[in-house]
Formats: structure tokens, sequence, C-alpha cells
């Protein structure tokens, strides 16, 4: 096969053992030259190059020689090129179809958000630097990380809306719901001294167990609520029926929170190999709880007996416990 086509493309027997590659498949950089055998009706892919021993230096390269059309002589490659040394990348990344230039950083001994906030400022620097039509876009992990956060925080904000909305179909009422949910910004701050007190950086699983925290520390208000609000319509004052619902509500509360806390202790200790993923999870939901369950028994009935100072029973009720 050689033979037959260093006849056809013109070389000779001294280099066609070099030069010529038989093979099924070529580049766009190779002008291809095909070979149909007559034997059997196949078309091969036949592409022509210099082995790379013979092209190592640029003297080298500027000695090749080299034919310019059909009918002219043959000439040095020196005689038609300029050939020199450049430093390019020697991977083209694409992103959008545009040409980049990736800078990869590793996050080691340190958590993510702190290197954000140190590097944020130095790409703001820089971009003001940077020709027109050139930008600078932080991609990777930290691209993920606020995706993530922006997702959960509004997902946190729509969970205590519609906990709001569903307690006022439940209570037929605005008032009684709105005192529920004043327990969640103690689950909420205990979820923050919660991580604060162990070292956790906030993250994922973070914010997951304060979106469960925030589920439990509900559950509990409505408990004393619900019994505040039997105690008012017996006849009782606010102060009364508030003091009434938080200590005969502390011990199913205490259960309830005692339950969910000593659950996720394990998972907070961070045991046992990849136990450290989900350990920000169980630090949240223990110090959501521990916070929660102070202001449900504490600050909930506070609310509530303030809310309702101007009640007043109905008079047949107030009759009733009157002759009583």
């Amino acid at each position: 096969v050689q033979r037959v086509k260093a006849a056809q493309l013109g070389l000779t027997e001294d280099n066609v053992a070099h030069a010529i590659l038989l093979g099924l498949s070529g580049t766009a950089q190779v002008q291809p030259v095909y070979w149909l055998n007559p034997n059997y009706g196949i078309e091969y892919l036949i592409d022509v190059f210099t082995p790379q021993s013979a092209i190592n230096s640029v003297a080298q390269v500027n000695s090749m020689p080299i034919t310019v059309g059909p009918s002219a002589s043959d000439q040095i490659l020196a005689n038609v090129a300029t050939i020199k040394r450049e430093d390019i990348p020697p991977v083209v990344s694409h992103y959008n179809v545009q040409p980049v230039i990736d800078i990869y950083g590793g996050v080691d001994g340190s958590d993510l958000g702190s290197v954000m906030t140190k590097i944020r400022p130095l790409v703001r620097q820089m971009s003001k630097q940077l020709p027109r039509g050139t930008t600078i876009n932080i991609r990777g992990q930290a691209e993920t990380m606020l995706s993530s956060y922006v997702g959960l925080g509004v997902g946190l904000v729509m969970a205590i809306v519609l906990i709001y909305f569903l307690l006022v179909v439940n209570f037929q009422s605005w008032l009684d719901p709105f005192i529920i949910i004043t327990a969640l910004p103690g689950a909420l701050a205990g979820v923050v001294w919660g991580l604060f007190l162990t070292q956790t950086t906030l993250s994922v699983p973070a914010l997951m167990g304060a979106i469960m925290s925030m589920g439990v520390a509900t559950a509990n208000s409505v408990l004393v609520v619900s019994f505040a609000r039997d105690n008012l319509r017996s006849g009782m004052t606010s102060i009364d029926a508030a003091l009434h619902a938080g200590f005969g509500r502390i011990r199913p509360v205490l259960m309830t929170a005692l339950a969910m806390i000593i659950g996720m202790l394990p998972m907070s200790l961070g045991l046992g190999e990849g136990g450290e993923q989900n350990a920000p999870l169980g630090r949240a939901v223990i110090g959501g709880l521990l916070m929660a369950t102070i202001a449900t028994l504490f600050f909930v009935p506070v609310v509530f007996s303030f809310m309702h100072r101007r009640y007043k029973a109905p008079l047949s009720i107030q009759t009733q416990s009157f002759t009583q």
C-alpha cells in the first residue's frame, strides 16, 4: 500500500516509510487524501504528515520542502511562511460559546464562604482594569453554594408564610396565629447560637435543620396557644389563661422537644465516616429547639396575655363562673 500511494503522491522510496500514515479517520487540520482499493472497492483515508522527530526545531521546520500549487516547483517552507515560537495556552476552554481562561482554586483549612468574602473585593478591583469585552465570573462550587442559599432562604420565608396562613384557616383568627409564630424568631436565634457555639459554619444541612426546628417549634406553640384559648373562653383572665397554659402544657412540650433533641444528638457529634457532612443539621436542630422551647413556655404566654388583655368572656360564662 505504501509503494502504491508513494507513486500517486510523488514521494520517493526513502521517505515513504515515515511520511505516510494509513488510518480510518483524519482531522480538520490535515487535508484528507483518499485511496480506493481496486480489489475490494473500499476507500481508505490517508493523512500525510512529517514525524515529530524530524521537526524538533524551528530550523528543521523552515527547511521542510513543500510544493505551492500544482505547477510550481518545490521550495522550502521558510520562503513562503514565517515561523516563530510563542507561548499560548495548551488548552482553550469555552463557556457559553466564548473562550475563557479558567483559574482553579482549592479551599483547604477554611470554609468556602469566608474564602469567597476575601475573593470578591479582589474580583471587583480587577474588573475595573479589564479591557472592553472581558469579564470575570466566579463559577464552580461557589456558584452552587450561592444558588442553594438563595433557594433555601426563600424556602424558609415561604415556610413561615404558609404556616401562618394554614393556622389562620385552622383557628379562624388572624391574631392567634401571629402569637404562635412569635416562637419562630427564638428558633432561628437558637440555630445561630448553636452553630456559633459549636464553631460550625453555615451550610445547606444547617439551613435544612433550621426549617425542621421551626416545624417542631410551631407544633409546641400551637399546643400552648390552643390550651390558653380554652382557658380564656372558660372565663379566666388573659394572664391566668396564659399561666395555666404554660404550666399545664410544660410536660408535653418538653417531651416533644427532648425527643427531637436526643434523636439528633448522635448526628450532631459527627462520628463515623462522613459524619461531619450531616453534623450541622443536628446542631442546628438542637440549638433551635432549645431556644424555641424557652420561647414557647415563657415568651408566647406573655404575648398571648398582652394581645388578649381586653378580651371579655361572654356573660353566660361569667355568670356560671360567679355561681360556682
